[in-house]
């Protein structure tokens, strides 16, 4: 069983940047592929951005391109998503996720009934 925490949540204002972290318990972590999702209120939970176990493909979602990079450092059991250039729409809570079973079509990332194991979210709240 992998737990999953997120940190580096925070207020920010439109413009700003924010770099959130996902720490696995588990060495077994570098070995499953992982995504961010996000879930603003009111609307359903949401792809942000996913990559393979050794972190080489990655895959975003058309709102956050060029935005924010994900990137996973597996000697240290670590996951990050960087944000810049945030939104007031980008709003909303923020889980990473990882999955066990082995995936070699991007689409297969942007499916959260894919993912094993979630963290407990990290508020990221952009004002205007």
């Amino acid at each position: 069983q992998v737990q999953l925490v997120e940190s580096g949540g925070g207020l920010v204002q439109a413009g700003d940047s924010l770099t959130l972290t996902c720490t696995a318990s588990e060495r077994t972590f570098s070995t499953y592929g992982m995504g961010w999702f996000r879930q603003a209120p009111g609307k359903e939970r949401e792809f942000v951005a996913g990559m393979t176990k050794n972190g080489i493909q990655k895959y975003y979602a058309t709102s956050v391109v060029n935005r924010f990079t994900i990137s996973r450092d597996n000697a240290k059991n670590t996951a990050s998503l960087q944000m810049n250039i945030l939104r007031p729409e980008d709003t909303a809570v923020y889980y990473c996720a990882s999955m066990t079973q082995l995936w070699f079509v991007e689409s297969a990332y942007y499916l959260a009934g894919n993912y094993d194991y979630w963290g407990q979210g990290t508020q990221v709240t952009v004002s205007s």
